[in-house]
């Protein structure tokens, strides 16, 4: 049996986007006195936890992806004692916390990488980063032909201190994001110092960011496809990315979360955003001795179709629920257009298609055995922001390759709270006070009161979904089998009877159970499931 303190393994944790989610201060910018102020919301909500976005001392180049101190808190946001504060609220309501890290690279003003800078070639500061002589004449050519995620080439020159052109440094993200050599001891020495900071201050775990990135290949060789993780914007060259020593690393943050759980009985959590070719591969970083969880993205990136639906949902509970670990789905994160809008037609609002299909997605995913990551917003119907004008866009990504075609501020835009202009109560300031973007006066119908006094809103969809959820005797331990369907529909019955049909297509069919359902994500008579509508019944199947 296992132990009651594994919450992890069926837990819904809401993904806050601090920036964005309420701001306390009237600055226009999300801190984390506004996430105490809306712990009780996400309360009543009913979600378990939270994932906190970097918070730390940054020069926000990608808005704190870019970490200059991992053991402080930026000003935007307040300070540790602030932090604290937090800490004890949520400890009041029974809401786990969890710190979002950034193993991979740090900022360009890192006191370490400032270092680096001032040493020579070859030093001891150096070997933290990874610095290599330039190709062709006079090295001006850079060590490989790697291109960053964000656009580019994947490396920078440095003027040395005598004021000539230098060496060159590796940056898979942007020229401010230099990456971290894992292969000097120093850097995980270092980590194992961040690590324990938060676990001492009471934190319930962490979301890793990039957690099949760390390590390179030794040699730093061509890649064959230069531009794939450009082009796909995801981690595809295998050169850069999930090298095999990046495992040992995860074992020991298992033992050294292990300590702090021995301690007290509470277990800490580590989540990985990992980014790997194959729903098998993703499997390795979930084994008993690694990462608890992984997001499993192929759910996030399948096309509205059933059969896309059943191929991926039956490899993560094949591949990862066979680990022992649990999968934990997700339909969106701050990296993604927002569902509403990926289901839809192409649109400057919100459509009703895209709308309709969000919602049914919605309560497949929290259907589905294991875990679940909601990001802020979601539980509004919140569209992307598409039409955002050039000079407030702030995406490292728009600012390296001048196209808008993958920015990410549209699904980032600060949260509506109440009231019919902008600022919809995100920011405590004047009337007049200005979101660090903007919103679009649509939002009116999306503000969180509004959402509320709406028992057809998204918002009460999530909360009965939640609430049901909780109530089941078997989640993050519940099996699953396939039920005969009709072509475009699944459906499927969990281990303690919960049975949840999805009609993919437009015209109605005729529903696996009889009788009315517990729940659907819209209009749903009996014996009948709606086009776009998925639906929960409790059954003896």
């Amino acid at each position: 049996m296992l132990s009651k303190c594994r919450w992890w393994r069926d837990a819904v944790i809401y993904q806050v986007y601090v920036r964005s989610f309420l701001d306390s201060t009237g600055d226009g910018i999300g801190d984390l006195a506004g996430v105490r102020a809306g712990l009780p919301y996400l309360k009543k909500l009913g979600v378990d936890g939270i994932w906190l976005s970097p918070f730390y001392p940054s020069p926000q180049h990608d808005h704190g992806y870019d970490v200059a101190d991992y053991c402080g808190v930026d000003p935007l946001f307040g300070d540790l004692a602030e932090f604290d504060l937090l800490m004890a609220a949520a400890r009041r309501l029974g809401v786990k916390v969890l710190l979002d890290i950034v193993p991979n690279h740090c900022s360009s003003e890192h006191p370490w990488f400032q270092e680096a800078l001032a040493s020579a070639p070859g030093s001891a500061a150096r070997a933290r980063f990874h610095f290599a002589d330039g190709r062709g004449p006079d090295g001006a050519e850079p060590p490989n032909n790697w291109h960053s995620m964000f656009g580019g080439p994947a490396w920078s020159r440095v003027t040395e201190a005598d004021g000539r052109p230098g060496q060159w440094y590796l940056h898979m993200f942007a020229p401010e994001q230099p990456d971290w050599n894992w292969r000097n001891q120093e850097v995980g020495a270092e980590f194992d110092r961040v690590l324990r900071f938060w676990l001492d201050r009471g934190i319930d775990g962490f979301r890793i960011d990039v957690a099949a990135g760390l390590f390179k290949h030794p040699q730093l060789p061509d890649s064959d496809d230069p531009e794939a993780d450009a082009r796909t914007r995801d981690s595809v060259n295998p050169l850069a990315w999930n090298q095999p020593e990046v495992h040992d690393v995860w074992r020991h943050w298992r033992t050294v979360c292990e300590q702090y759980t021995a301690r007290d009985g509470r277990e800490r959590l580590l989540v990985g955003e990992v980014s790997v070719p194959s729903a098998r591969e993703h499997a390795k970083y979930v084994r008993p001795d690694e990462l608890h969880q992984a997001f499993f993205f192929d759910l996030l990136s399948a096309p509205w179709d059933a059969d896309a639906f059943r191929k991926v949902i039956t490899e993560a509970m094949q591949d990862i629920a066979g680990t022992g670990s649990t999968v934990t789905w997700v339909l969106n994160n701050h990296d993604q257009v927002r569902t509403v809008t990926r289901y839809g037609e192409p649109a400057t609002g919100c459509s009703g298609l895209g709308a309709a299909r969000a919602r049914a997605a919605a309560l497949l995913m929290l259907a589905l055995p294991g875990a679940a990551y909601i990001y802020q917003g979601e539980e509004l119907g919140l569209p992307e922001v598409v039409d955002l004008p050039d000079d407030v866009l702030t995406d490292p990504i728009f600012r390296r390759t001048g196209s808008r075609a993958r920015i990410r501020d549209g699904c980032r835009v600060p949260l509506p709270w109440s009231g019919q202009t902008s600022p919809f109560g995100f920011t405590s300031g004047a009337e007049s006070a200005r979101p660090w973007l903007p919103q679009p006066s649509y939002f009116a119908e999306y503000a969180t009161d509004r959402a509320l006094a709406d028992t057809r809103s998204f918002w009460h969809l999530y909360r009965d979904g939640l609430q049901l959820r909780a109530a089941l005797p078997q989640l993050g331990e519940g099996t699953l089998d396939w039920l005969d369907a009709p072509p475009g529909v699944l459906g499927f019955v969990r281990g303690d009877g919960l049975v949840c049909a999805v009609n993919f297509g437009t015209a109605p069919t005729p529903a696996p159970v009889p009788g009315t359902p517990l729940l659907s994500s819209g209009p749903c008579p009996a014996g009948v499931l709606p086009g776009s509508t998925a639906a929960w019944w409790m059954s003896d199947l």
